[in-house]
């Protein structure tokens, strides 16, 4: 299998195309682009093999499809070591909540859904770093969890290094000391004085800046990265078979950077039986109202209980695009140009026509709260504003006869004032890990939103060149 950029003048050529490692370690392609794999394998006449199977045997299955430049030995090890580090034997297990299914993927180290690619992605660095004698400096951004994830999935490893940009005073507190306590003379905590958004364009900037990407050998951890992407989508095929193997449902998914819910995409083109997926989104409402329209158009980013999802620009709808458009890549880098120097672009199909795998909503904070409040008092779970904004949009657009899975991305005490302010003191959510944090002490450096200076800090702290 090999990877090709979404924004390639020849994608089909393999003078242009990467094997699976090289991508991994590439991240962003340098025309700009995101990698993807020339073809989606299809899984469809295999699935009936997925019954049974263990988390990490789904894994295999699905992630080898992608993947032939690693021994199988070798991908099977790094499946297993990458979830060992989880508090579930299930990994992600499926939780019946009234009249439908929620898939908890935050299990893992700093109990968020990143954690299910980022420990995976972790081990897949070391493991080619070490094969290949080089080093690596990761630079991300994050509106959240991503953040806490990487860093969580690098800390103490050899032959990297680790600069995660944040948006000061725009993450949780809880999320903040998850990534300012770790202490680890490999990670850099970055606030950044703007929007995630901003913190986003720092990033590609530098990725852009090809003599500075190679110099100081930039890798990306943020799901612009192949291997983020490749390890969501397992969790689709898990939860399908703990359904029970049903012959169609749908999924819904709270999504700000498009990664998670691309990550179900790809299940589906691989030939998982999803009906549609449903689409959530706070009032940061881009990607609905593109699902809607065909209309992509930026709008200022308002902060909400949900601040994981607080974006305008989500990195990963690029690679959905060169889907929709046959991997004609001329056509994404004419749509991504028009809406990078105008703030919008659109395709050009009417509401009738647009992609039928996908269903869209949007919803207020006072929806968020009415959600969190509604399923704790008539179901007796507890979802965190993210979770609460699928199940939100879930109820507004499914098809009742069909089951329905709902993805819940982060513990909610991760969340505790969002929480307080839709139940009052009605309930504590605590963790014993964010508990610990609290007095922990903290690193951070504090950055103005200026990409000369985030290349300055990277060029001060790299990782040695071995």
């Amino acid at each position: 299998m090999r990877y090709v950029s979404t924004r390639a003048i020849d994608s089909g050529s393999h003078a242009a195309s990467l094997p699976f490692c090289d991508a991994v370690l590439t991240g962003l392609a340098d025309d700009g682009g995101l990698l993807v794999p020339e073809r989606i394998p299809s899984l469809k006449a295999q699935l009936d093999e997925l019954q049974g199977c263990t988390y990490q045997q789904i894994a295999f299955k699905v992630m080898s499809s992608f993947v032939d430049d690693l021994p199988p030995a070798d991908l099977q090890a790094l499946i297993a070591r990458s979830y060992s580090s989880f508090n579930h034997e299930l990994v992600t297990p499926l939780v019946a909540v009234g009249d439908l299914h929620i898939l908890e993927l935050f299990h893992g180290p700093t109990l968020a859904f990143k954690d299910i690619a980022l420990q995976f992605l972790g081990n897949l660095f070391e493991h080619t770093l070490q094969q290949s004698q080089t080093t690596l400096n990761l630079l991300g951004a994050t509106s959240g969890d991503t953040g806490s994830a990487a860093i969580a999935g690098v800390r103490g490893k050899e032959r990297i290094n680790i600069f995660v940009l944040y948006p000061q005073g725009r993450v949780s507190p809880l999320q903040e000391r998850q990534m300012t306590t770790v202490l680890d003379e490999n990670v850099q905590s970055l606030a950044i004085q703007g929007s995630f958004d901003d913190c986003q364009t720092i990033v590609k900037t530098a990725f852009s800046d090809l003599a500075f990407k190679r110099q100081y050998h930039l890798g990306a951890v943020n799901s612009v990265n192949w291997a983020r992407i490749l390890a969501q989508v397992v969790y689709y095929f898990s939860a399908w078979v703990q359904l029970g193997c049903p012959s169609r449902f749908e999924v819904a998914v709270p999504t700000g950077n498009f990664g998670n819910i691309f990550a179900g995409y790809v299940a589906k083109a691989m030939g998982l039986p999803i009906a549609h997926l449903i689409l959530a989104t706070n009032q940061n409402d881009i990607l609905h109202r593109f699902f809607s329209t065909g209309r992509y158009h930026r709008g200022p980013v308002s902060a909400t209980l949900s601040p994981a999802m607080d974006i305008q620009v989500a990195s990963n709808f690029e690679r959905y695009l060169y889907y929709l458009f046959d991997g004609q890549a001329s056509k994404v880098r004419e749509f991504m140009q028009a809406f990078a120097s105008k703030g919008v672009a659109s395709v050009n199909f009417n509401t009738a026509s647009v992609d039928a795998s996908f269903k869209s909503g949007s919803v207020s904070d006072e929806a968020t709260k009415q959600t969190i409040k509604e399923t704790y008092h008539q179901e007796g779970y507890l979802a965190d504003p993210h979770t609460a904004v699928g199940l939100a949009v879930a109820r507004q657009v499914r098809d009742p006869s069909l089951p329905l899975v709902c993805l819940a991305t982060a513990h909610p005490a991760k969340f505790d004032d969002a929480l307080r302010s839709a139940l009052g003191n009605q309930v504590e959510a605590k963790h014993e890990a964010l508990e610990a944090l609290r007095d922990a002490p903290t690193r951070k450096t504090a950055l103005a939103a200026d990409p000369a200076a985030v290349k300055a800090f990277i060029a001060a702290h790299k990782a040695g060149q071995g």
